[in-house]
This record gives structure tokens, sequence and C-alpha cells, in this order.
């Protein structure tokens, strides 16, 4: 079994900028792909990005693109996501997630093993 907790959410003005935090409770740390998704009031769950064991190879929705970045440190047992440029539309409750198939960057919630509990982020316009 896996725990993770998310940290760093809040409230920001359009423009603003947040760094989101995922700590894993896990020696094994290394052998999880990590996502973060978001899901926002009434809307179905969606992927935001995602990263494999060693970082060298990272997935994004096409919605953050060039705005988020994900990354990680193992030593740490920790993934993060740095949100650039927020918009209101990027307000959501974001969760971790881990994937014990760590042969493929998955994008459907449905192929993540072990989530978080969820930090909100607020965007104000």
């Amino acid at each position: 079994q896996v725990q993770l907790v998310e940290s760093g959410g809040g409230l920001v003005q359009a423009g603003g900028s947040l760094r989101l935090s995922c700590a894993a409770s896990t020696p094994t740390f290394t052998r999880y792909v990590m996502g973060w998704f978001r899901q926002a009031p009434g809307k179905e769950r969606e992927f935001v990005a995602a990263i494999n064991w060693i970082g060298s190879n990272t997935k994004y929705a096409d919605s953050v693109k060039g705005r988020f970045t994900i990354s990680r440190d193992n030593a740490k047992s920790t993934v993060y996501l740095q949100m650039n440029s927020l918009k209101p539309e990027d307000t959501a409750t974001y969760y971790c997630a881990a994937d014990r198939r760590s042969n493929r960057i998955a994008s459907d919630p449905t192929d993540y093993d072990y989530w978080g509990q969820g930090t909100q982020v607020t965007v104000s316009s």
C-alpha cells in the first residue's frame, strides 16, 4: 500500500504560480510512474501530467503544456507540479496518483493504483 499526501494548493490570482508537492510513503518510489490529475466541480477527473520513474519522460495534457512542469525527487519520494501562468479554468482539486506499471505513462485515471486526498487550487480572475 502506498500513501500519497499532496500539499501546496491555495488561492492565487490569474497569471500567478503555485507549486504542488506529493510525498509518497514507500521505499520503492522509483517503481512507480507518478501522475497529477484534477477535478473541477461537476466535471470528470482529468489528466494533467505524468512522469516516468527516473524523470526522463513526461506527458502533459494539451491544456497545460508550456505552463505546467512535472518533476520528481526520488531521494525524497516526492513528485512536484510547478504551475505557472495560472488561469481561472485551472481551478480544481488536484490529485497525485501512482501507477505500478512502470513501462508506460498513462493518462487514464483508471490505470493508476494509488491516490492522494487532493489539494484545492483556486485561481481568481
